[in-house]
């Protein structure tokens, strides 16, 4: 049980509301493999991610691409990303994702607390998805990639979201150490998710307790109980 009550609560979407597993990990993979013939682990993935710094999935695959030896210019490394991530038209790895909320959970939750989200995609690739699953659903705001000069961890989408709050209690919902960071940096509470099919689940749980989580839960549908 959280005390005091949040009265903003403020989702990451990738791990948290959406299974992107066969979407941005995959596309890390597949870009990967494109430029250097070696496809990394899901397991190898993760390790970046808990070791911090690595929000950004274009970032994440430039540097898996030179740790294996391939010495590619950043903008090639986004362009062939996002060209599979999106495919033609929408059609990419993107229609692989998953929304992970039961139905009606996120519903109950915005009749108690304002909803927002802060993510690292870009504006149109939140809003694809937002709009495939969660059409009735309101978060506001949601703040994305071009709406922060600096990225996770830096705090700046939470103190944007905070100025649209005055005055609010935030909580900021997130996987990864980035997330963590970034909520304590912006003075916010912050409540880890350590999805079990995460592959390094045990050590994310861990981490996320380490970095100041008021509690880590295994998914997004035990929040409302939480926060009975």
């Amino acid at each position: 049980m959280i005390r005091p009550l949040p009265e903003v609560l403020v989702f990451d979407m990738d791990g948290v509301l959406v299974d992107v597993s066969g979407s941005y990990r995959e596309a890390i993979r597949r870009t990967v493999e494109h430029f250097t013939g070696r496809r990394p682990s899901p397991e190898r993935i993760q390790d970046y991610k808990n070791r911090g710094g690595f929000n950004n999935d274009w970032e994440l695959a430039h540097e898996l691409i030179g740790e294996l030896g391939g010495r590619v210019p950043y903008q090639e490394v986004v362009d062939r990303f996002q060209r599979m991530f999106l495919g033609e038209d929408g059609d990419g790895l993107i229609r692989q994702e998953r929304w992970i909320p039961r139905r009606g959970v996120l519903e109950r939750l915005g009749q108690r607390f304002r909803l927002a989200i802060f993510t690292g995609r870009l504006r149109q690739e939140a809003e694809m998805t937002l709009g495939r699953f969660a059409a009735g659903l309101v978060f506001d705001p949601v703040i994305a990639h071009e709406d922060v000069v600096r990225g996770k961890p830096a705090p700046d989408g939470l103190l944007k979201i905070a100025a649209a709050a005055p005055g609010r209690r935030l909580c900021y919902v997130g996987d990864t150490v980035d997330d963590a960071r970034a909520a304590r940096a912006a003075g916010a509470a912050f409540i880890g998710v350590a999805w079990p099919a995460n592959p390094r689940a045990g050590e994310l749980e861990r981490l996320l307790a380490a970095e100041g989580a008021l509690a880590v839960i295994p998914e997004v549908n035990e929040l409302e109980g939480l926060l009975a």
